[in-house]
């Protein structure tokens, strides 16, 4: 089996060495085409345009930036379609809109592609480590032909639902986790703000009942350390999937009022150019409302870690 990977960037890169470590005879393509040299190094080849990758493969993944960038290489001049043969299946990767996923996916079906949208969960570390969800959506019967291939970049592999079902499970989960960041930033800053020293407010909500979930120790190297560049996640992209999940939220006429809050403070955020900042960032910005202080050391936060 051929695969091809296009979208070689943070998230891209680490899953398409997975591909290659795991056997495949991969195909590259990228915008950049310095992104292509290492793959081609490591064994892989490199095509010059995405027709000329999708003329080749059997197998093609796309990790893009979003919605326009997806329709583009899939249905643009010279995209995808215009040569990936019938029978063939691509997985997009993108966090993308269901409605947008759904509309390409009507295209492949004409063409006798079959399309998954197969948004991940787990940041460049996980592309890289292999520790990676991906909420998959698409034919049940074509995701179990292909699921092998899955398996190479991901450890949990979620089929959802039919075409669309992937994206949806995706930003449900990010808008919880951005919602649920900022509610953080705003009891931390009460906290503190009473007098409670910050690693020992951190250290006590870990041990309650939600905190034993673990959901605070994602604030450890960012939030907790004022820690923002380089980015695990950068706002800007964070923006885009909260937005996309504020438009189907909107579609379903479902009311986002959390949300919207979170919403208003990337705004903020983004306003003051912090887009290439980690997504985390706008969590600063109750600091800043509290008049509150709050920035552990590496060594404060190992400590309050290793206690448990």
């Amino acid at each position: 089996m051929k695969v091809g990977f296009i979208g070689l960037g943070g998230m891209g890169s680490g899953m398409a060495h997975n591909l290659l470590d795991a056997g495949y005879d991969l195909v590259v393509h990228d915008i950049k085409r310095e992104s292509g040299q290492p793959f081609e190094q490591a064994g892989a080849s490199w095509a010059d345009s995405v027709a000329e990758l999708g003329r080749q493969v059997d197998v093609v993944f796309t990790s893009l930036p979003g919605p326009a960038e997806m329709q583009e290489v899939g249905l643009g001049k010279d995209g995808l379609l215009s040569t990936l043969r019938t029978g063939s299946a691509w997985f997009d990767l993108t966090t993308n809109s269901p409605a947008i996923v759904r509309e390409v996916h009507t295209a492949c079906a004409d063409h006798g592609v079959e399309l998954f949208d197969a948004p991940v969960s787990g940041g460049p570390k996980g592309a890289r480590t292999g520790k990676l969800a991906i909420y998959v959506g698409g034919s049940q019967t074509a995701f179990d032909q292909h699921k092998q291939v899955l398996d190479a970049i991901g450890d949990q592999i979620l089929y959802v639902g039919e075409i669309g079902a992937g994206n949806t499970a995706k930003l449900v989960h990010n808008c919880a986790s951005i919602t649920i960041r900022l509610a953080i930033a705003e009891v931390f800053t009460m906290g503190v703000k009473a007098g409670v020293e910050p690693a020992a407010l951190w250290h006590a909500m870990r041990q309650g009942a939600i905190g034993r979930s673990r959901t605070f120790d994602r604030i450890s190297d960012r939030y907790l350390q004022s820690a923002y560049e380089p980015p695990s996640f950068a706002l800007a992209l964070a923006n885009k999937d909260l937005r996309l999940a504020l438009e189907l939220a909107d579609q379903l006429d479902v009311p986002m009022r959390c949300a919207k809050v979170a919403q208003a403070d990337f705004a903020e955020a983004l306003d003051r150019g912090w887009g290439h900042r980690d997504s985390q960032s706008p969590m600063q910005l109750q600091n800043e409302r509290a008049n509150v202080t709050i920035k552990l050391s590496s060594e404060d936060v190992q400590e309050v870690l290793d206690r448990g």
